[in-house]
């Protein structure tokens, strides 16, 4: 499995790579990648997780999600936790920033590609359960931290997000047993398959927004991304090892915990007028180190275990 993971890490490099010589050489430019990154996000990622749920019902499969999601809910307590004790409050710092960024991972982008290559579409399907309680607590948690404003009617624009909405109509039709013409299904798996490259090109071109000097001088970064991509997820394996579940959902979790910095916060910076080249900076470095931290995490959790899926 590890090798796997490797593998589609340097694919997503790769894929990334030709991001960023779209946006140096002006083939993309900002504000295309922005319609690009909606396109992604509000079509083609929930095309993908809706897909996940057509297939046959299992109560093993529905029992699976259920832990997921009990382990997600967990772990996002774990990381907003130690957030807090491994990053004070000093002045002249981005506090916010470096917590959430340590927090929330890119578990969209780059933990659905990931988990696919691991697992099929049974491991997007026990992800959809991370990336819901992902949705449910960024824009509560998430949102407060950033902006400093306490607006609980967030979570209400939670439940309208497309990504929710297609895991809604998935549940739907995976309890209810309803499977989709093959025509149809067959249209909406050549969506789903634009997800990975059209996700890693996004990233890529976010990235080449960045300036490499200031990013390799800032030790601040390093330290967030050492929080971020090996001290929550090493902690968060340790956490989860004892328990006898399935190594799907196990690997899923730890996957999409320990994906790099989320984008988000990126743009929520944008948004509430917070420094944004920090966060891009982060995410920048967090998705390029994640290359080398996601294999040793998954051999990590595969080690603890004695398995190997």
């Amino acid at each position: 499995m590890t090798s796997i993971v490797l593998n589609q890490t340097i694919v997503m490099l790769i894929l990334m790579i030709a991001g960023v010589i779209c946006r140096k050489t002006g083939i993309i430019s900002e504000n295309s990648n922005r319609e690009l990154s909606s396109f992604v996000l509000k079509f083609v990622n929930p095309v993908m997780v809706f897909m996940s749920y057509q297939t046959e019902y299992d109560s093993r499969l529905v029992k699976n999600l259920l832990i997921c999601f009990a382990i997600s809910a967990i772990l996002f307590l774990v990381s907003i936790v130690l957030s807090y004790v491994l990053i004070r409050d000093k002045k002249g710092r981005e506090t916010e920033i470096e917590r959430f960024s340590a927090i929330y991972s890119n578990c969209g982008f780059m933990g659905i590609p990931l988990v696919k290559a691991m697992f099929g579409m049974e491991g997007v399907f026990y992800l959809t359960a991370f990336i819901t309680v992902f949705n449910l607590v960024v824009w509560t948690h998430g949102i407060i931290l950033i902006s400093g404003e306490k607006n609980f009617k967030q979570v209400v624009k939670v439940f309208y997000s497309p990504v929710i909405i297609s895991i809604a109509l998935g549940l739907v039709f995976f309890f209810c047993r309803i499977t989709l013409p093959e025509i149809i299904s067959r249209s909406l798996e050549y969506i789903s398959e634009l997800n990975t490259p059209l996700a890693m090109i996004v990233s890529g071109i976010t990235m080449a927004g960045t300036n490499l000097k200031d990013l390799v001088k800032n030790f601040n970064i390093y330290r967030v991304c050492l929080i971020k991509l090996i001290i929550i997820p090493v902690i968060a394996v340790l956490a989860l090892s004892p328990f006898d579940m399935d190594e799907k959902v196990r690997l899923t979790a730890i996957v999409a915990l320990s994906a790099p910095p989320a984008a988000m916060c990126t743009l929520q910076c944008i948004r509430y007028g917070k420094n944004s080249l920090y966060a891009s900076e982060i995410f920048t470095a967090g998705t390029i180190l994640s290359v080398i931290t996601l294999p040793i995490i998954t051999r990590l959790t595969e080690y603890l275990t004695k398995t190997s899926v």
